[in-house]
C-alpha cells in the first residue's frame, strides 16, 4: 500500500519529537563500577595418593568429552651433572621418540590414531609429560604416558638425531644477540648455582646413552611425581585409570638435591659482551628476588604491568613511542622454585645504547619510589586481574595451572583465589613490592654490542667487563681491530673453477658455482648462486691483489622477492659504496665509509682464500673481514675442531672441520687436507641447509 501525505506527515512529526527528546537526554559520562571479582570458577579439586606414591589431583569437568594430563617430574636442568648440561632436555626430547615396543614413528602414529597428542619437556625445576586426548580414548591414550615415562627406548639412533639437532640449535644461538644477552645473564644472576648453567657443545657432546637411562631411572619415579588429570573424568575413575596404566611402577621420590647459595649482589655492575659490528644492542638488567611462596608476588605482578608487561606500559610507551630508540621494551618477574629473578629488557640502536639503558634502570627505579597514578593504577590491576580467566578456559590450561602451582609448592587453593587477591592489591602494596623486587642500585647488567661504539658511555653508568661472546675476558683496548696479517701461503693460491649443490634436509633446491681467476696484478672471483625454491638469486665479482688488498666487490641478486645489490670500493685503507640488503621492513640501502685495519678482507673472499690458508690440528686462524652488505668490520676465528672423513657430491675425502664464530652466523666448513686446500662442505649454523661440492 502506497503511503498518503498524511501517513508521511505524521512520521516526519514523529520522527522530529523523537529525536528533540533524544537530544534532550542526558547520557553517562563515566564508565559503570566494575563488578566484585570473584574467584575462579574451577570444580573442586579432588587429590589422592596411589600406592605406588604418585599423587594423583582431579579437576573434574564434564562440559567437553576431553582429558588433558600433565604429569610432573622433579627432573628439571638443575639435576643435570655440571659436565653434561643439557641431559633434562634430551631424556625429555626422546621420551616420545620411541617408548614401550613402538619406535618413534610408531610412537607418533599411535596417538595421532586417536586425534591426540603427548609432548615433553624440561625446565630448570621439573620435566613435564602433557597429553590431550577425548576421554573415550583414555585408557589407551594414557598407556602411551606410561610407556614414555616408564619404558622410553632411547634408541642409539634417536639419541644421535637429537644431539644434532642441540648442536645445530646451540651453534644458532651463537649469532642471536637475545641468546648470547640470556646465557650471560642466567650466569651473572645466579653464579654456580645450577639455574645459571646453559648447555654447550662440549657438555651435549659429553652425554650418552647410559646417562640419559641413568637420569630417567633416578629422576623419574613414581614416587615425588604429581599427576594432574582435567576434564571429563571423575576421581574414581581416575584413579583406576592410573593405577592400570602405571602397574608395576615402583620407586620412591629420589632424595633433595642442596645446591650452592646464590650470588647477592650489593653494587650495578655491566657485561659487555663485544659483537663487533652489531648494528644494535642487546639489553638485560635485573636482579634475583625472592621465593614463589613470597606474598610480594601479587603486588609485583601489578607494578610490572604498569612497568613493563605490554605495550601500554611505561618502558614501551617511554623507550618506543617517544623515544623511538626500539621497537620494544619490556619486563618480568620470574618464577622458580629456588630464588627467583626481575629482569628488563630491550634491542636497541647501537648509538643510544646507553641512553637506553639509563631510562631504564631509572623507570625501574621510579616504580618503587613514586605512587603509581590512580588511573595509571587501576587500569594496570584491571588488566592483570581481567586476563586470568583467559588462561583456565580450556581443560589443558587448567591442568597446566594447577600443576605448576603444585609443583611450586603453592597453597592448594591458589588457583581459585588467585584473581581474588591480585584485586585486593592497594597501590601502596604495589610500590613496596616493586621496591623489594627491582633493585636499581644493585643490577646486574648485560650488554650485547659493539663494544667498540658503546664503551665509554656505558663506563659512565656503572663498572664495566668486557668479554667476546665466548666469554673470554677482553680489555678496551682489544675493541679496536688492529692490523693484522692472514695465515696464508700465497704460493698455494692457484686458478680454480667450482661446483657445489644446494641441499636441504638432503634435498637439492640450488646450485652454486664458483671462479678464481687469475688477472693482471691479481686475482678475479666470481660466484653465481640460485636456490629457487628459496628466492634466492645472487652473482658477485669480487677482485684483489696479489698482495690481498681488496680492490672492489659487486654483487647484484634478490632474496625473496626484494633486491639486493652491493657496490664498494677498497683505497687508501677505507672501503666506500652503497649496499642494500633486505630487512623484513624492505630493502634497506646504506652508504659504506669504513676504515680497514691492514690485513682486513671482504667477506666474500673468505672461501677463495680458504684453500691457502695454513690448516692443522687445533689452528685458530682469527680473520677481519668487512661484512659488506653492512659497511663494519668484524673479526671471525676460523677454528679447527677436528678431523673427518666426508662424503659428497664429489667423493670421500680427508678434511680438517672448522668452525667459523664471529660473523653474522656460526658457520662450519670441511676442507681438504693439503695445499691447495678444497672447501668440501658449507653448513650455516642452525640450519638445516648444506652446499657440498660437486667437482
Amino acid at each position: 500500500m502506497r503511503p498518503t501525505l498524511v501517513t508521511l506527515a505524521f512520521a516526519a512529526t514523529a520522527i522530529a519529537t523523537t529525536a528533540g527528546s533524544l537530544s534532550a537526554q542526558t547520557f553517562p559520562t563515566t564508565p559503570p563500577a566494575p563488578m566484585p571479582v570473584k574467584a575462579a570458577q574451577f570444580p573442586p579439586f579432588q587429590e589422592a595418593t596411589l600406592p605406588n606414591g604418585m599423587h594423583l589431583l582431579v579437576v573434574e569437568n564434564r562440559k567437553l568429552p576431553v582429558l588433558s594430563v600433565e604429569l610432573a617430574f622433579p627432573a628439571g636442568s638443575v639435576y643435570d651433572a655440571a659436565n653434561k648440561a643439557g641431559t633434562a632436555d634430551a631424556v625429555a626430547a626422546l621420551l616420545t621418540k620411541g617408548a614401550g615396543k613402538r619406535t618413534a614413528e610408531e610412537f607418533a602414529a599411535a596417538i595421532e590414531g586417536v586425534g591426540g597428542s603427548i609432548n615433553a619437556g624440561a625446565g630448570p625445576d621439573f620435566l613435564t609429560v602433557s597429553a590431550n586426548f577425548l576421554s573415550a580414548d583414555a585408557p589407551f591414550a594414557m598407556g602411551l604416558v606410561a610407556d614414555a615415562v616408564m619404558r622410553p627406548v632411547f634408541a642409539d639412533k634417536e639419541v644421535e638425531l637429537v644431539r644434532t639437532q642441540t648442536l645445530s640449535a646451540l651453534q644458532l644461538e651463537q649469532s642471536q644477540p637475545a641468546s648470547i644477552a640470556s646465557r650471560f645473564f642466567a650466569k651473572g644472576l645466579y653464579g654456580q648455582h645450577p639455574y645459571g648453567r646453559r648447555a654447550t657443545p662440549a657438555t651435549v657432546k659429553a652425554i650418552t646413552r647410559a646417562d640419559l637411562v641413568a637420569f630417567q631411572t633416578s629422576r623419574l619415579r613414581p614416587g615425588g611425581a604429581l599427576l594432574v588429570l582435567a576434564g571429563n573424568i571423575s576421581l574414581a575413575k581416575a584413579k583406576e585409570l592410573a593405577s592400570s596404566a602405571f602397574a608395576g611402577w615402583k620407586g620412591a621420590a629420589p632424595a633433595p638435591l642442596v645446591f650452592t647459595m646464590t650470588p647477592a649482589r650489593t653494587t650495578t655492575e655491566i657485561l659487555l659482551v663485544h659483537r663487533a659490528g652489531s648494528v644494535q644492542s642487546n639489553i638485560l638488567a635485573g636482579n634475583l628476588t625472592w621465593g614463589p611462596g613470597d606474598a610480594r608476588a601479587y603486588g609485583a605482578a601489578v607494578a610490572n604491568q604498569v612497568l613493563g608487561s605490554g605495550s601500554n606500559s611505561r618502558l614501551f610507551l617511554i623507550l618506543r613511542e617517544q623515544k623511538g630508540w626500539t621497537y620494544g621494551a619490556y619486563s618480568s618477574f620470574s618464577r622458580v622454585k629456588g630464588i627467583g629473578y626481575f629482569q628488563s629488557s630491550a634491542e636497541v640502536r647501537t648509538e643510544v645504547t646507553d641512553s637506553s639503558l639509563a631510562e631504564m634502570l631509572a623507570q625501574s627505579k621510579r616504580i618503587g619510589t613514586e605512587a603509581i597514578p590512580a588511573k595509571e593504577y587501576d587500569d594496570a590491576k584491571s588488566a592483570v586481574v581481567g586476563h586470568f580467566p583467559l588462561e583456565v578456559e580450556t581443560a589443558a590450561q587448567v591442568a597446566s595451572q594447577v600443576a605448576r602451582a603444585r609443583q611450586l609448592g603453592l597453597p592448594n587453593d591458589y588457583v581459585q583465589t588467585y584473581r581474588q587477591k591480585l584485586a585486593a592489591v592497594t597501590s601502596a602494596q604495589a610500590t613496596a613490592a616493586a621496591a623489594a623486587g627491582i633493585k636499581r642500585d644493585a643490577s646486574y647488567i648485560v650488554v650485547v654490542g659493539d663494544g667498540a661504539k658503546i664503551y665509554d658511555k656505558l663506563k659512565a653508568i656503572a663498572p664495566v667487563k668486557i668479554v667476546n661472546v665466548d666469554g673470554e675476558p677482553m680489555k678496551p683496548e682489544d675493541l679496536i681491530v688492529k692490523a693484522s696479517s692472514l695465515d696464508i701461503d700465497l704460493a698455494s693460491l692457484a686458478a680454480q673453477s667450482d661446483s657445489f649443490t644446494v641441499l636441504f634436509q638432503g634435498r637439492e633446491i640450488g646450485a652454486q658455482v664458483s671462479k678464481l681467476e687469475k688477472v693482471a696484478g691479481g686475482w678475479k672471483w666470481t660466484e653465481n648462486t640460485a636456490i629457487p625454491m628459496a628466492g634466492v638469486q645472487q652473482n658477485t665479482t669480487l677482485t684483489f691483489t696479489d698482495a690481498l688488498e681488496m680492490q672492489e666487490v659487486h654483487q647484484a641478486g634478490s632474496q625473496g622477492g626484494q633486491q639486493a645489490k652491493v657496490d664498494i670500493s677498497y683505497a687508501g685503507g677505507r672501503a666506500k659504496g652503497k649496499a642494500t640488503t633486505p630487512s623484513q621492513a624492505g630493502p634497506k640501502t646504506i652508504d659504506v665509509d669504513t676504515e680497514m685495519p691492514k690485513g682486513s678482507i671482504d667477506d666474500n673472499a673468505m672461501q677463495p682464500l680458504m684453500s691457502a690458508m695454513r690448516w692443522r690440528a687445533g689452528a685458530k686462524l682469527p680473520v677481519s673481514i668487512l661484512q659488506s652488505g653492512k659497511g663494519s668490520i668484524a673479526v671471525m676465528t676460523l677454528t679447527v675442531t677436528g678431523e673427518e672423513k666426508v662424503k659428497v657430491p664429489a667423493g670421500e675425502f680427508d678434511t680438517w672441520k672448522v668452525e667459523g664464530t664471529g660473523g653474522e652466523t656460526p658457520i662450519t666448513f670441511w676442507v681438504t687436507k693439503g695445499m691447495p686446500a678444497k672447501v668440501l662442505k658449507i653448513v650455516p649454523g642452525g640450519a638445516p641447509i648444506s652446499v657440498e661440492r660437486v667437482r
